[in-house]
């Protein structure tokens, strides 16, 4: 920009306050009128970037230059000037002297804001989005960070960088096109998502998002990685925002679940109508009444008859025993070094904990941080913090949808480019470092995965302490990576020494704390310590209720543990009437077609069958295992455990054909996913052979028992 630190012979550069990847936000003075203003700047890019896509950057800076420029309204910043000086892009705006709606958030420690102030806001936003969407304007990237509010109380929508002129759509569709991400997970509407035309009411959706977030603390969908995120825009009903905050108005609570409707055509017709009915329900008039909607029972509601429904490769996700821990929520890692609607400020990588154990679905389509980590490596070169965290985000949306294999991968490149960058004790190396190994695990290879939970817990004593929180959270890992590789003695005493450090250092209700007691009774019921297995998941199940809530699912989980514990100690008749509330729980929360709703009811027919009420028990065999044919597919492992209970139930009824038919059945779709030598396979046959006892066949069964002996000799 040259030494004399002079745009265009005219603003004067003074300080930065605002800088990112992509370039830099100066306070500066405008020498011909003598004001301060705010002066944006995109960095000039040499040959060894990739130059479709700067021509694309470049072009949607000069866009939101002209967009801005046009824009005449109190509520929007005022774009002054924009042009190129010594090849640097500049963008001269006014100085805004006041906070973002994000920056407002911290300030208040995540806290939701006042009353007042979130009506006020709510009010003035929908005053300038009226005036933006009549110049056929549509924002696509609304959100706190975007949002700002001057020390007058007047507020500001800025950064009008993918905006969309609705009479220009051919233009705008080349612009989108480059796999850029257009938007921010938190906020972006169900169409922005599905990659369908947006038009004035997905900005509608995402200020819903907005006054959700600054009304209650925390956005409407808070999951725990980018992809669930952008599932739950699309497929999850949001909890009314007065259920996090009772002294919000009644007619604010209406007004934002509209908002939040999945379809454009439920949303407030426009802008200038939502202005107006915030202003009614201020005065204390009742506005023109919304629509009824359904109540929602629970975070885990999902929309019904006629909406979407959850994407394929969600169906294979169940809740088994995998290591816990508190997942952060990621910030927009790369979005605000690469796209030029940030604070402009580089954000850092925040680790989430481990992963759940999926069967790998169909490859999802392409994702918010697997697009930007690739566009990021061509700016900002492939060891660049930024573009590591992208890799990263990709590589935990990876392992949470079961693509293993090409998740450790990912993770590797990111271990390896942060210890070359930041060194092989920092945090962030050692977070990679750490999903690698709990990758390795669910690939089977717990060895491997042992040594690495092991080196990275080492360099994380040594430069944390023992009890630091990402210490115990490595500890956790290893103690459940143990009990995999059938250490299960080993792998309960390291629970419970984590256990204790836990309940000292963070609480004995903490949910980390819990999550350990949780393993600590895996482990015990492993090695068949039943009775303590139950005394502990009992304790995991009630201290979870008070801290999380009665329908939370870790809270049902530890429920439905205490269910198997008290089935193995022979008390079916508690089981039973555990099962049956548990099951009455998961379908008011997620309904009757819920992979867990169906594990229950998996456990009620088990503990009907031990009461001897074989009869019921054959009947909710079959109804369990007719739906999970139908929504997880005939070869799913629990489609055969149902498929397998019903035959039971047919022995025992003493109708032996039919269960010969049901046990070999099993059996040969075990040998055609799983292979013939498989454990399951070859307890199928062992099912199978016994079945052929009972029928009187001897010779076929000895042959039967000799195969499978054979076989397992093999092995």
């Amino acid at each position: 920009m040259g030494e004399t630190r002079l745009i265009h012979g005219r603003y004067q550069l003074l300080d930065v306050i605002g800088r990112g990847g992509m370039g830099e936000v100066w306070r500066a003075r405008d020498e011909a009128l003598g004001r301060q203003v705010a002066v944006k700047c995109l960095k000039p890019m040499g040959p060894q970037h990739d130059q479709d896509f700067t021509r694309v950057l470049r072009e949607r800076f000069r866009r939101e230059a002209r967009v801005a420029a046009a824009l005449q309204h109190r509520g929007v910043t005022v774009v002054h000037d924009f042009g190129e000086s010594e090849g640097v892009l500049y963008l001269v705006m006014e100085l805004l002297e006041g906070r973002d709606l994000s920056q407002l958030l911290e300030d208040n420690a995540r806290a939701p804001l006042p009353v007042a102030d979130v009506v006020d806001i709510a009010e003035q936003v929908a005053d300038a989005l009226g005036y933006t969407h009549q110049q056929g304007i549509v924002h696509r990237d609304l959100k706190p960070a975007n949002i700002v509010r001057l020390h007058d109380g007047a507020v500001k929508i800025c950064d009008f960088g993918i905006a969309r002129l609705g009479r220009d759509v051919g233009f705008t569709s080349r612009l989108t096109g480059t796999g850029i991400a257009m938007g921010t997970p938190h906020y972006m509407s169900p169409e922005q998502i599905s990659g369908a035309e947006v038009d004035h009411r997905s900005d509608l959706y995402s200020l819903g998002c907005v006054l959700y977030e600054i009304a209650t603390g925390v956005p409407p969908f808070d999951m725990e990685d980018a992809w669930s995120v952008l599932v739950g825009h699309r497929d999850t009903v949001p909890e009314p925002p007065r259920s996090h905050r009772a002294e919000l108005p009644g007619f604010f609570d209406e007004v934002v679940l509209d908002l939040l409707a999945k379809t454009p055509g439920e949303r407030p017709a426009d802008a200038g109508d939502l202005r107006r009915r915030i202003a009614l329900g201020r005065t204390g008039e009742q506005p023109v009444p919304g629509r009824t909607r359904p109540a929602p029972s629970g975070r885990q509601a999902v929309v019904g008859a006629g909406e979407p429904r959850l994407p394929s490769w969600t169906r294979d996700m169940t809740t088994g025993h995998k290591p816990h821990g508190p997942v952060s929520r990621t910030r927009e890692a790369l979005d605000r070094a690469t796209a030029l609607t940030g604070a402009w400020t580089t954000a850092s990588a925040v680790s989430p904990a481990g992963a759940s154990g999926l069967v790998p679905p169909p490859l999802p389509p392409a994702t918010v941080h697997r697009d930007v980590a690739g566009e990021g490596e061509y700016v900002l070169g492939p060891d660049h913090p930024d573009t590591l965290a992208g890799r990263y985000e990709a590589a935990f949306t990876l392992s949470r949808t079961g693509h293993t294999a090409t998740a450790l991968r990912e993770f590797t490149r990111v271990s390896e480019g942060r210890e070359r960058t930041l060194g092989p004790d920092h945090p962030d190396t050692l977070a990679a470092r750490q999903e690698s190994a709990y990758v390795l695990g669910r690939l089977g290879r717990h060895f491997e995965a042992h040594q690495l939970y092991a080196a990275v817990l080492a360099s994380r004593e040594r430069s944390m302490g023992p009890d630091h929180p990402d210490s115990l959270r490595c500890r956790h890992n290893l103690a459940f990576n143990l009990g995999m590789m059938g250490r299960v003695e080993e792998s309960y005493r390291m629970a419970l020494e984590v256990a204790g450090a836990r309940r000292r250092v963070l609480g004995a209700t903490h949910p980390d704390t819990l999550a350990t007691l949780y393993e600590v009774a895996c482990s015990l019921g492993r090695m068949d310590r039943w009775a303590e297995a139950l005394r502990t998941y009992r304790e995991v199940a009630h201290a979870r209720a008070g801290v999380l809530g009665s329908d939370h699912p870790d809270t049902l989980s530890a429920r439905y543990e205490t269910g198997i514990s008290l089935g193995r100690l022979g008390r079916s008749e508690e089981a039973l009437a555990l099962y049956r509330s548990l099951v009455d729980d998961r379908t008011r929360i997620g309904g009757p077609m819920d992979p867990e709703t169906l594990r229950a009811r998996h456990g009620l027919g088990v503990s009907l069958g031990r009461l001897a009420r074989w009869e019921e028990a054959l009947h909710e065999a079959r109804a369990v295992s007719a739906i999970r044919e139908r929504t997880l597919g005939t070869g799913h492992p629990d489609t055969l455990v149902s498929h397998r209970e019903v035959a039971v139930a047919l022995g025992w009824l003493g109708r032996w054909d039919e269960a010969l038919t049901g046990y070999r059945k099993v059996a040969d779709i075990r040998e055609h996913t799983l292979g013939p030598d498989h454990p399951d396979t070859l307890a199928g046959r062992d099912d199978e052979a016994q079945c052929l006892e009972q029928l009187g066949r001897g010779a076929e069964a000895a042959d039967l028992h000799r195969m499978v002996a054979d076989r397992r000799g093999h092995a």
